[in-house]
This record gives C-alpha cells, structure tokens and sequence, in this order.
C-alpha cells in the first residue's frame, strides 16, 4: 500500500503536509536517490533501500564522478503562485542527491511527458493539482518513457522518505538550467501529430486556457494553423487557475462561441490534459462524445488497433454508440493510469474519460488536451461536417453526478446503510441505469453517479443516494 501517491501522483491543500515546502525538498531528494541508484533494482530499493544504497553507492557514485554523467530530472509546472515554491524546493532536493534539473516553466502536463523522453531524462516532474482551484497543488512524476512511473518506483520514493536528507559531497551536487526552448520543441510536436493537410483557415475558434498551463502554446499552435482564435483565460495571476473557467467550467465559452458566430471553442483545465469542446450552436462536447468521435475516426481509417477504453464513470450510451459502430469497448477505474495500462497491455491504442481525458497512445504517453483537440479538428476537416453533426453519433444518457466531501476515515462506501440505499435505488432503476458510488483518488470526496433513461428519476435517486452517504461521511 502507498501512503502518499494517489491515482495522480500526490496532491492537497498548500502548505498543509505532503504540499509543504520541507517534504517537498525531501521529496526531490527522494526520487534522485532512488535515480542515482538506479542499477540496484527498484523493488529491493523499496523494501531494503539501506542495503540497496551500500551496494551502489561506492561504485555509483565513482562512475557519476568520473563521466559526469548525473541523472537528469525535467521540472514544469502550471500557473499557481504556489508553482515558485516548489520548483526551487525540488530543484534544492534532486540537487543535494546529485540530481541535475532542467527546469520548463509553465508548461502542459503532456508536454513534461513528451520532453522527458526527447531530451532523453531519466524522469519528469509536474507541479500541478490539474482542474482544482489555485489553493491546491501536486506532484505528477514521468519516467524517462513519458509514462506514469510503475508502482515499484513510487514505492522505492516512498521507502527513500523514511531516511533523513543526505546531501553528497560538493563535487557530486546537480546543477540547474532552464530550456530555453521548451514551449517552441511541444508547438512543433503538437503540431505534427496532425495531418499536413490540416488548414484551419477560415475557422473561427474560441480558445479557453483557464488561466493555466496552456496560456502561451494553446493559441499560438491554432493560431500558427491558421484558425482565427478569440482567447479566454490567457491572463494568470497565480490565483485564478480554473476559477469560473476551463473544461470544469465551460459555461462562459459556451457563450462566447454563439456570441462570436465562432465554429467551435476548445476549452483546457489547469494543466492542460483534459480537453472539452463546444459546437458552434453552444452544446457543449464532452469527453465521452469526443472520445467516440475520434474512435469512429480512427475505426473507418484503419488507425483503431483494437477497441476503445474507457472508465467505470463513462455514460452507457458512449458504450451503446460503440456497439451499433462494432467497436469493442472495455472500462477500467477512473484515472488515466488504468487506462494506459489497459492500453498498453492490449496493445490498444484510444481511450478516455467523460473529464476529457483522451489518451491517443498513437502519439503521446499521456493524456494531451492540444493533440486531442486537433485529433477532432482532424475529423472536422476531413469530413467536412461540423462538431454538432459529428456529435450527434452518440446519445447520452441523463447522468447526474454528485461530489459529497467526505470527513470520516471509515470505508462509507461499504456501510450497511448506504449499501441498501444503492440496492434500493438500483431496483427503482429497474434495469434501465446504472449507479455508481467511488472515492475520489485526488480530493477528500464520495462521487455519487445515477445514470438512467429518465432524467427526473435520475437527479431524484442521485439527491437521495447523496444525502444517504453525507449522513453517514460524518458519523
């Protein structure tokens, strides 16, 4: 069991422990720990990491010495004004372990991902709490590949915790740079993951960056594409990350687009890995309908290589839609790290989530809210039908899902009381919906999801299972 990663790396209230600046330093020290002996194997290191470091550490360190050769750790992060803190405190950590760092700025979670494996690091690191307000932050690590590390390293960090802070000799301490030109290397990548023949003139796009990660590199790829580009949530002041805008608030794009006469808006969330769309009529597109657009797509082109994946949280009806199309459809729990590894065990290469967290495996490691946006952009111009008729190959079910803070340490999931709630609701459902209670794995909340035919059932049933679970969250 873990005690700090979640299913997004490690994220909470600034200031407050883990997201404090002195664990954030032993953090950083911890993972160039674990870096510096790499040869030892991580599993060893995260049951034994004292005997793990006597075996490499004299050898080790002697090689590092002689060819200079340290390993390399890519730091980026979001606008949070928090972002300043935790950058110097793990640069101060992976420095003291020997680490050198190779600092970004603010940049897309996709484009650490992406940057990590170009400029051959051996990790990366985000500073980010992704869709949640500017009071909150996070650590999301990448291995050298772009992919979230495998649990054998986070648990050789977590058993590197353990120990106190030992900083190598001075000869031995990692040095820092920035990279100059990070945003211009991810324009050209995103970029050329779409066709050659891709031509948005003559598009009119509103773009919502929240405020966060894709402030700079968001317009400038639609706009060096040609589209004409009217920018919402450009102006970050450190504090008004995700505040009333982004993919978790797309109301003020929605009428921005009909305002503008525009064709479409693209809206991004903090760190830029979620993506929601809204079409020229002000509907808004999310995840589930964009996922199925361009898995259609992908299956008439012969770019689908198997199905489709997505999470217990996607709506029936993306999974209706994927049978009538005869595209085979698999869900995983929630979290894109269940997603990657399904797709990578199956050698699947789509998958997503109704957040708008696509996964084109095709073309990057993770989750990338630019590259999926020009994924549908792609769909648009090769077919010439607008996002609202692309849409319309789906049909959602009525869902309603209700986020209940959760304060009491007890699996309330599996209390008796909210257990025969669900049943109760599952019969009233009668066959036609779904429920589905979960933990969040990022925020202390109890996600309550009714899904069904009839809207008006489904919000009744989802309010009473929601009052059911406050009730007991506090006892």
């Amino acid at each position: 069991m873990k005690k700090y990663f979640g299913t997004d790396g490690i994220r909470g209230r600034v200031g407050e422990p883990p997201i404090s600046a002195d664990w954030i330093l032993n953090l950083g020290w911890a993972l160039g720990s674990v870096l510096v002996a790499n040869n030892a194997n991580v599993a060893t290191l995260a049951s034994n990491l004292d005997n793990a470091r006597k075996k490499v550490n004299a050898s080790k360190i002697d090689v590092i010495s002689k060819t200079k050769d340290r390993p390399k750790v890519l730091i980026g992060k979001d606008t949070r004004v928090s972002g300043y803190l935790f950058e110097s405190a793990l640069e101060a950590g992976l420095s003291s372990a020997g680490v050198d760092t190779l600092l970004l700025g603010p940049m897309p979670t996709p484009a650490i991902a992406y940057l990590t494996r170009t400029l051959r690091a051996q990790a990366g690191i985000v500073i980010s709490a992704s869709h949640n307000l500017y009071h909150d932050n996070g650590i999301k690590f990448f291995s050298a590949e772009g992919t979230k590390l495998p649990d054998e390293m986070e648990l050789a960090i977590e058993a590197a915790l353990e120990h106190p802070l030992k900083t190598v000799d001075s000869r031995l301490l990692g040095k820092a740079q920035r990279v100059q030109d990070a945003e211009g290397r991810y324009i050209e990548f995103c970029k050329n993951t779409a066709p050659i023949a891709l031509d948005l003139r003559g598009f009119k796009i509103v773009l919502d960056c929240a405020h966060g990660a894709t402030y700079r590199v968001g317009p400038a790829i639609f706009k060096e594409l040609g589209a004409e580009v009217i920018e919402l949530g450009v102006d970050p002041d450190g504090y008004n990350i995700n505040d009333h805008c982004g993919s978790t608030y797309p109301k003020p794009l929605a009428a921005a687009v009909v305002d503008a006469k525009a064709h479409l808006g693209i809206a991004f969330d903090g760190d830029g890995d979620r993506v929601i769309m809204v079409d020229h009529t002000g509907e808004i597109v999310d995840g589930d309908e964009l996922l199925f657009i361009i898995a259609k797509w992908y299956a008439d082109n012969n770019r689908l290589t198997g199905g489709v994946v997505g999470t217990l949280m996607s709506n029936f009806g993306l999974e209706l839609a994927f049978k009538g199309a005869g595209i085979q459809f698999s869900r995983v729990a929630v979290g894109d790290r269940h997603i990657l590894e399904f797709l990578k065990k199956h050698s699947w290469n789509l998958g997503g989530e109704s957040s708008g967290h696509i996964i084109c495996l095709d073309v990057n490691s993770t989750g990338d809210g630019i590259v999926s946006a020009l994924r549908v952009l792609t769909v648009i111009s090769s077919t010439a039908r607008s996002l609202h008729e692309l849409k319309q190959g789906m049909t959602k079910l009525p869902q309603t899902l209700i986020n209940v803070k959760h304060t009491s340490k007890n699996d309330i999931i599996a209390h008796p009381v909210v257990k025969s709630a669900v049943e109760s609701a599952e019969l009233r459902l009668n066959g036609h919906g779904r429920v589905l209670l979960r933990a969040s794995g990022t925020e202390p909340l109890i996600r309550v999801m009714v899904e069904g035919k009839d809207s008006n059932i489904v919000n009744a049933l989802a309010l009473e299972l929601a009052e059911v679970v406050r009730g007991q969250s506090t006892n």
